[in-house]
């Protein structure tokens, strides 16, 4: 595990835990660089000063908030962990809600929570309470300068920090062009209804995250991989055109229903039954 964050505690009521705070995503983004097309050298990015046209060494780069044109207040970073030093090392949780009450929309970004020395029984506490409640505590953490709205959970043993997005950064659906009125008055039959969840019914399957996984990104890096192989910067073969992305065009929503049931209730092959149960055993 990386080092941590920082180390504080959750804080409700007269409860006190300390714990560290650790990220819970590891990111494997590609990483291009920017190169000029004509000699293949990377182009850098340049931090330059406005008046002088000289470039600034990052030893040299503090922080401003404008707070009139042209004027600025120069702010450090001890400066800013002073402002609250309390809200800085903790997350405050100020009440707890039904799980299912946060909208998926909101949730922002994972981490975890790790107990320190002597928490363990506290922390163990209070993630069997909100395992069992299925409740998660709302307050706030500020972390690298910012404050965030949050929700710790419980995940398994583990307590974890679900970085909340604030009402006023979602923006409205009121614009859009969404189905309005009954499903009747869409001219939407009850066998359709019945039949679409007659699919929904045939797909259900165990969550099993691990099986997703990221297809284009390992895409890329095939192609990348035989680009290396056939000799750098040299166009290569990339097979048969992928054919091009079908039109919207008015289909028998019924047929499509009919046909998709009747393809998820195929029955399984021998192998694939035989693969299953060596997975599952």
């Amino acid at each position: 595990m990386p080092r941590p964050i920082w180390k504080g505690s959750i804080n409700f009521g007269l409860v006190n835990i300390p714990v560290s705070l650790h990220a819970a995503e590891a990111r494997e983004e590609l990483s291009f660089r920017m190169l000029d097309r004509r000699n293949l050298a990377p182009v850098r990015y340049q931090r330059v000063n406005d008046k002088t046209g000289k470039e600034v060494p990052w030893e040299q780069i503090v922080k401003g908030y404008e707070h009139e044109p042209g004027e600025y207040v120069v702010l450090s970073d001890e400066e800013l962990k002073r402002a609250n030093v309390e809200a800085t090392q903790s997350v405050d949780i100020t009440g707890f809600v039904d799980a299912a009450e946060i909208e998926t929309s909101y949730y922002y970004k994972p981490y975890y929570l790790e107990p320190l020395k002597k928490a363990h029984k506290s922390y163990a506490l209070l993630a069997a309470v909100l395992a069992r409640t299925q409740k998660v505590g709302v307050g706030k953490i500020v972390i690298r300068s910012k404050q965030y709205l949050a929700a710790v959970m419980a995940q398994d043993r583990v307590l974890l920090v679900e970085l909340l997005r604030y009402a006023h950064e979602l923006r409205k659906a009121d614009d859009l062009d969404l189905p309005s009125g009954s499903l009747k008055s869409l001219g939407i039959s009850d066998k359709e209804v019945r039949l679409a969840e007659s699919l929904v019914e045939a797909m259900i399957e165990p969550w099993q995250p691990e099986k997703y996984t990221d297809t284009y990104r390992d895409d890329v890096l095939g192609l990348i991989e035989r680009k290396v192989q056939s000799g750098q910067g040299e166009k290569i073969d990339e097979g048969a055109p992928r054919p091009a992305p079908r039109r919207a065009q008015v289909v028998d929503i019924m047929d499509l229903l009919k046909r998709s049931v009747a393809e998820a209730r195929k029955p399984e092959t021998a192998a694939s039954s035989a693969q299953r149960r060596r997975k599952a055993g």
